[in-house]
């Protein structure tokens, strides 16, 4: 029986869809990071989802947290871009792929997190064509883990209940595992630099703070702006119950910050969440 395979849908736009390439880049984004020397074990990051030559060097500076680290797993929560649906989408397909190869998707896992409550569902919605939330993702993580085991998940609704039902859901099923939790989001989006940075300035104390529920206040209540606010809180959340005591935002900029074009912008944040 082949393999259902999710095929790199933005290749050539968001990243290179050379492996040669795709690889170097990654390599200079990560060489050109530093490394926090306080952080001793990392349970997730935050990292952002446009295109790699606009914020790769923000979630090369996430990434570079978990050089020497390992993982047997990797839970990456995205919100989707051009697909709205109500549930939690996890792919039901065997692996994800980019330039760099596939990445098996461990449908055990995808069967335990979507066992007991209907709004977990595991489905090709928001995973199609071009949606790059995920995918953007994978580069990094196949270059310095080599060897893991992906549970790629889309939130459709990202409102209070879905937060909540998720990160109940993955804390139940890998408490005590080797796991990763990635959450993709952006910033603010098409304001001013300035307004950007005002905005964005929020949400950076809030997760400086590890503070989740102050952070989902204001993303549910329009206060701030990201585009997988969900998605953030809730690997805060599973963070926290796996027993991630700090959170820290690594680097923030705007793509002002990387473009003669000053406005309108998008912002960007990695972060880490350690002991």
């Amino acid at each position: 029986m082949s393999k259902i395979v999710r095929p790199a849908g933005c290749a050539g736009s968001c990243y290179s869809k050379q492996k040669a390439i795709l690889e170097r880049e990654v390599a200079v984004f990560l060489e050109n990071s530093s490394q926090l020397n306080h952080v001793n074990e990392v349970y997730g990051l935050i990292a952002p989802n446009d295109a790699q030559y606009v914020c790769g060097g923000v979630a090369a500076r996430a990434y570079r947290q978990i050089i020497d680290h390992d993982f047997e797993y990797v839970v990456v929560v995205s919100p989707s871009h051009h697909t709205y649906f109500e549930e939690i989408s996890i792919y039901d397909g065997d692996a994800y792929q980019t330039p760099l190869g596939t990445v098996d998707v461990d449908k055990k896992m995808v069967e335990a997190l979507c066992a007991g409550n209907d709004k977990i569902i595991a489905s090709t919605l928001g995973h199609e064509g071009d949606e790059h939330g995920i995918e953007i993702q994978l580069p990094f993580l196949q270059q310095i883990l080599y060897d893991f085991k992906l549970i790629p998940i889309v939130m459709g609704n990202q409102d209070s209940e879905n937060i909540k039902i998720l990160s109940g859901a993955l804390t139940r099923v890998f408490k005590g595992k080797s796991v990763l939790f990635v959450a993709s989001t952006n910033l603010s989006n098409n304001h001013s630099y300035q307004q950007a940075t005002t905005l964005d300035k929020t949400v950076i104390n809030l997760v400086n703070h590890f503070d989740a529920r102050g952070l989902e206040s204001e993303f549910q209540n329009g206060v701030v702006e990201m585009s997988g606010g969900g998605a953030a809180i809730t690997v805060m959340d599973v963070c926290k119950n796996m027993g991630a005591v700090k959170s820290e935002v690594v680097l923030y900029r705007n793509s002002g910050d990387m473009a003669n074009k000053k406005e309108p912008v998008t912002g960007y944040l990695a972060a880490v969440l350690y002991s």
